[in-house]
């Protein structure tokens, strides 16, 4: 049993890995320069952070292979995006960035019997 659970969860951390790589692809065919990925603290993880135009911009990655737990935007719940805003404010202090014009996007990928479908958010909170 536990071995099931093991592996299940080696698997969605490989697709969420595969699922960043193909958001970081993506943003930059939009024009995102991608400055860093996984930014970790205490706080939290930013997926992507990259600068679009005037802004530097935390971006939350969500990917979702079935419908059976919701949609990927649904997974970036209260909670989470708390976590994110923390996490983005521990970055700015740390890169000396506190007056930066900031943007908050999600990235969305989902996977439906049609396709994958991408949705890129911006400005989400």
């Amino acid at each position: 049993m536990f071995e099931f659970l093991k592996k299940f969860k080696q698997k969605a951390l490989v697709y969420g890995k595969s699922s960043e790589k193909t958001a970081e692809k993506y943003l930059r065919k939009k024009g995102y320069k991608i400055v860093e990925t996984n930014y970790r603290c205490k706080k939290g993880e930013i997926d992507i952070i990259a600068l679009h135009k005037k802004y530097l911009v935390f971006c939350e990655v969500k990917a979702r292979r079935n419908q059976t737990y919701g949609s990927a935007l649904e997974a970036v719940t209260p909670s989470k995006i708390r976590k994110i805003r923390l996490t983005a404010e521990d970055y700015l202090l740390k890169k000396n960035l506190k007056d930066a014009d900031c943007r908050f996007d999600v990235l969305t990928i989902d996977e439906t019997p049609d396709g994958t479908r991408m949705e890129l958010i911006t400005n989400a909170f």
